[in-house]
């Protein structure tokens, strides 16, 4: 290595200020008008239906945010963002974490699943949460986002009407802080909903003054892994503002009046939610002293079950601080977590309590053990199971908490996973009985994707599972070696036979989206070939008929005339590995065309979990959803794509070993495939990826030739950064320093002889891609003169929405490869 590039690597770790490091704003650019137009198509509607199976609700979506929505005033608190002005989420283009939802509704047509009658809703035009229906289904309630803060409306399903239940007082910055419920629930009687409230009088957010003295953090002498966390707490004024935002008061609206009751003490919940017969209620609240190591999801917590009227029937737990590592890793907090309620009555509350502290590197026979504490509340609570690995949810909800299913007569599915192995046992233990073993239902390995037996189906709210005598019902992605084919299964409870009720025929793609009563006869699917967009329609599965419940049409566009396929190649050690090959519009067999590889690198404990396929070529590919898949408009460039192309690391704990070997063994396969073919030539291949798939991106450019350039967006490039482990890597950098620096591509920057353009949110809020990971690697590339570009986006996090930001990256990375891809061979 030449001294000069030895000394600009130096200055780069060190980061110091390089000489000639060109910093400027530039405007936003577009791309074509045709790819403008495609981004521009707004995303499929969202489909919810009523818990009694008549009802269904299709809720239309905004297509991407401007940028001046984006740039609106928030503060960073606890490891979220909360927007000032409406006391609710910054990230409003996220529709709701507990679905499907990728949007902010525009409006809702109701249908009548019985006649196939139905109207459009007279509800506001913009900003729309999910429905949240009523236990009878007679209405559903939503929230809509309005200027100066957020509202809660009420539908009735008989006569369409819609009406406004309150004014803009409702907090959600407290369920979003905690990862936790939604601000609202529905009461069993139908006739209430309780919600959390900015409480009446708060008064300005407090301002910043001069500070009093220094922020301190200080360890207690006990190991626990450091994640990088975001949007933290950072000082005794962050502190005030998170009680500000955070605090609400419950208050029970009734529907028919609108009258507010408050209920309970003003407080920071994370949950507060009703027994199945109204007489209890189960209240979680987030208290000090807070942390600026962690988000408020780990903070201290308060569990207790307050009776009818508000009152305090019993203290259950006190929550320490949750300093733990990764559950990923096998950790979990010290103290009880999940405690939800048992949704069949009598009254009675589960949840899970570590017995290894929840620190997996403590010797223990068993990991953890499940609780139940029935009413009246004054006895001791009973162990229902333990296991020896960990604990985890029946149904994730996306939040720090998860959901466990349970069966009418209070039996719970629970299962357990190993995260060095990748097993998973579900188990069926009695929680309504004292002295029954829990009965072994199933075992599974995560990394078999065509043996996964699906996920159970529950009833609204996720917690009782759809049931018919001993029969449940289970979805799933239906891996196969042509691709996914999704399914709905029936098991049953007493035999463990399974019976397949549906799964996805043909050259399509459909998955079920909800199963409207017992006996499983009628479902509602949403249904996609590679050239038709997602649809739902109601399927009668005894009668053999369907209904459309949406008629979205075909657009006419550059995409809808490419064709695609799914492509088997093999790895040189004999791995299968596989991809979704799409050739640009009126493309001729034997053309050789310029090509992109998409791909996202995914760790394995073998060789067979490996190379099984994931990912089916009949999903539609007329549009792009999100900025993961914009790549899909290099196809109206000219370009081939080989998609979702196989970047399996194989060893088990030990995988990263032979990180960079196996990964350049994958993407040569990959281009080898390309090349023999006839689809491209060797020096016309690019290479790209989002998040880990940057990462990817980065270390091929450094440890390979075999790609003429790459783009690559939110990636994190320096693992020193994140040195108690990252993706599955479960040793910190102490331990396996060489792995670290063999995986981090700013330590092989010197080494990356081909052009690679960086993207990067200024907000981004990924735990691991810090926005310094991308400046720090310009840094070095510019110091080792490589060629490369570095563009910060304004107001976006990980993934990019703002459709300024999308169409400019998309711009910006037409022309790097046409420069650097497409027309290599001219330069």
């Amino acid at each position: 290595m030449k001294l000069t590039r030895i000394l600009a690597l130096a200055l780069a770790l060190s980061g110091a200020v390089l000489p000639n490091v060109a910093t400027a704003q530039e405007g936003y650019r577009e791309p074509s008008a045709e790819a403008a137009a495609i981004l521009d198509i707004p995303p499929p509607p969202a489909a919810s239906a009523s818990p009694d199976g008549d009802w269904m609700v299709i809720t239309t979506l905004q297509g991407m945010p401007g940028i001046a929505e984006r740039a609106v005033d928030m503060v960073r608190l606890g490891g979220v963002r909360v927007n000032v002005e409406t006391n609710g989420p910054y990230d409003t283009n996220v529709y709701d974490r507990n679905s499907s939802y990728t949007g902010r509704g525009t409006g809702y047509r109701l249908i009548n699943l019985r006649t196939g009658q139905e109207r459009d809703l007279a509800a506001p035009a913009t900003n729309l949460g999910p429905p949240m229906w009523s236990p009878d289904s007679k209405s559903f309630a939503f929230l809509h986002t309005a200027a100066q803060g957020i509202e809660l409306w009420l539908a009735n399903t008989a006569d369409g009407t819609v009406r406004r239940l309150t004014g803009p007082s409702i907090n959600v910055a407290s369920s979003i802080a905690s990862s936790s419920d939604a601000p609202c629930a529905w009461m069993s009687d139908s006739r209430r909903i309780l919600c959390q409230f900015v409480p009446s009088g708060r008064g300005p957010a407090p301002k910043r003054g001069v500070p009093t003295g220094p922020a301190v953090q200080q360890t207690d002498g006990e190991k626990a892994p450091v994640w990088t966390f975001t949007n933290l707490l950072t000082d005794e004024f962050d502190e005030r503002l998170f009680d500000y935002y955070m605090t609400a008061q419950p208050m029970l609206v009734d529907v028919a009046s609108g009258e507010l009751t408050p209920f309970g003490e003003p407080g920071i919940y994370e949950s507060l939610t009703a027994s199945a017969d109204g007489q209890y209620f189960l209240a979680t609240r987030i208290t000090g002293p807070y942390s600026y190591l962690v988000p408020a999801s780990r903070f201290p917590k308060q569990v207790d079950i307050l009776a009818a009227d508000g009152t305090l029937v019993r203290e259950l737990a006190s929550v320490p601080l949750n300093t733990a590592g990764p559950e990923s890793m096998g950790w979990a907090q010290p103290g009880e977590r999940w405690h939800q309620w048992r949704p069949s009555s009598p009254a009675a509350i589960v949840y899970v309590e570590p017995l290894d502290e929840g620190n997996p590197s403590v010797e223990a026979p068993y990991r953890d053990r499940m609780m139940v504490l029935e009413a009246p509340f004054t006895g001791k609570p009973r162990e229902v199971l333990r296991t020896e690995d960990r604990l985890v949810p029946t149904s994730p909800d996306g939040g720090s908490r998860g959901r466990f299913a349970f069966t009418a007569q209070g039996e719970v599915m629970a299962g357990q996973f190993r995260g060095a192995t990748r097993d998973t046992r579900m188990w069926l233990a009695d929680a309504g009985s004292v002295g029954s073993e829990a009965r072994l239902l199933w075992s599974h390995n995560s990394d078999d994707w065509y043996g996964d037996p699906g996920e159970p189906v529950t009833l609204a709210g996720g917690a009782l599972l759809r049931q018919d005598g001993d029969w449940i019902y289970l979805t799933g992605e239906g891996g196969s070696p042509e691709g996914d084919h999704p399914f709905l299964d029936r098991f049953n409870l007493a035999t463990g036979q399974t019976e397949r009720l549906f799964a996805t025929e043909g050259a399509s793609y459909e998955t079920v989206v909800a199963v409207l009563d017992d006996e499983a006869s009628r479902i509602v699917t949403r249904y996609e070939t590679g050239t038709t967009p997602a649809n739902y329609r109601m399927l009668d599965l005894a009668g053999g008929s369907q209904m459309a419940l949406t008629q979205i049409a075909q657009p006419e566009h550059a995409l809808s005339w490419s064709s695609k396929r799914l492509v088997n190649y093999t790895r040189s050690d004999g791995v299968p590995l596989s991809g979704t090959l799409y050739l640009p519009p009126n493309y001729r067999e034997g053309d050789k065309v310029p090509a992109i590889v998409w791909a996202y690198p995914r760790e394995f404990a073998s060789k067979q979990g490996a190379g099984q396929v994931r990912g089916s070529p009949y999903r539609y590919s007329g549009r792009s959803n999100r900025v993961s898949s914009d790549y899909l408009l290099f196809l109206t460039q000219g370009y081939a794509v080989l998609a979702d192309a196989a970047m399996p690391i194989v060893g088990g704990l030990e995988a990263n070993d032979t990180y960079v070997e196996q990964l350049v063994a994958n993407a040569q396969a990959a281009v080898d495939m390309l090349v023999d073919a006839g689809v491209t030539e060797r020096s016309t291949v690019g290479i790209a990826g989002h998040s880990y798939g940057a990462f990817m991106t980065a270390n091929l450019l450094a440890h390979s030739d075999i790609f003429a350039a790459g783009y690559a967006l939110s990636g994190a490039y320096n693992r020193t950064l994140t040195p108690f482990g990252f993706q599955r890597e479960r040793r910190t950098y102490w331990e396996v320093p060489e792995v670290y620096h063999a995986m981090s591509p700013f330590m092989h920057a010197p080494d990356i002889n081909e052009p690679i353009l960086l993207f990067h949110g200024e907000i981004d809020s990924n735990t691991g891609t810090y926005p310094i990971q991308s400046q720090r690697f310009y840094h070095a590339l510019k110091g080792v003169g490589a060629t490369a570009k570095l563009e910060m986006m304004p107001y976006e996090d990980h993934a990019y929405v703002a459709r300024e930001s999308r169409l400019h990256t998309l711009a910006e990375a037409f022309d790097w490869f046409d420069t650097y891809v497409k027309h290599a061979a001219e330069r």
